[in-house]
């Protein structure tokens, strides 16, 4: 069986809280983007699960896909498979391409073994995996809340804009290097209103509060940002923590 994951933008990313257990509660919408797809192969083998990756490095004790299969084997008992995956998606750049890997083992393992779990029940697995995992469960647009796992269906229509995604050649960002220094704060405007307004209008209300602390580590992402805006974007921004940036331009 073979799927072919792609990865998401956030569009606005509010950091509203630090939480008791060390998260922070945050506010985002999660649309899913087709500008890089993975390629997954996943099928039975004989005696033990192997896992071999291209076009990237791999630990088997962190990769998400491999923990995928862990999780449904210690779940369910599901015999063992042969994982090829072939990275294509950029890793460190805010598009969540290593949740997708594994949230899409979890949708083609539970189809190879007849597992019956409904989009509910995969995407409460796949959030024990990762925070924006569950998102590619449903891969549709959908607002996320709490840690990012909490979601709701988002009634949006960009068809009529071109989504284009750059990432600075040579950076990456850490989720935990784009965490330091961040004031978590409720903003005026939250989230699900201000995506209400015109695309036209986000550009004062929609931000991504990262942004704030990885333009100073690195100001090419901010150059990044402000050419897609002398390009006519009408609408641009950072992804998640980056590097990734896109520029919604009108078509």
């Amino acid at each position: 069986m073979t799927s072919h994951p792609n990865v998401k933008l956030n569009i606005g990313h509010n950091i509203l809280r630090k939480r008791p257990d060390g998260f922070h509660d945050i506010e985002t919408l999660f649309v899913p983007c087709y500008a890089f797809s993975d390629v997954l192969d996943i099928e039975p083998a004989e005696e033990k699960t192997v896992m071999e990756l291209e076009g990237g490095a791999w630990e088997p004790v962190t990769d998400l896909t491999f923990r995928a299969w862990e999780l449904l084997e210690k779940e369910f008992g599901i015999p063992p498979v042969h994982i090829r995956l072939t990275k294509k998606s950029p890793v460190g750049a805010g598009l969540g391409g290593g949740s997708a890997d594994a949230a899409f083992a979890l949708r083609m393992l539970d189809s190879m073994f007849s597992l019956g779990l409904s989009e509910e029940s995969l995407a409460g697995y796949a959030s024990r995996l990762g925070s924006d995992c569950a998102f590619f469960i449903y891969n549709r647009p959908m607002l996320g809340e709490g840690r990012g796992e909490r979601l709701s269906p988002f009634d949006i229509d960009l068809s009529g804009y071109e989504i284009r995604v750059e990432i600075p050649e040579g950076v990456s960002v850490s989720t935990k290097e784009a965490y330091g220094g961040i004031c978590p704060g409720v903003p005026a405007v939250r989230l699900r209103e201000a995506l209400t307004l015109p695309v036209e209008e986000w550009k004062d209300c929609v931000a991504n509060d990262f942004e704030k602390t990885v333009f100073e580590k690195h100001p090419e992402i901010k150059a990044l940002k402000r050419r897609l805006y002398d390009e006519g974007a009408v609408y641009a921004a950072m992804s998640g923590s980056g590097s990734a940036v896109f520029g919604l331009f009108r078509k």
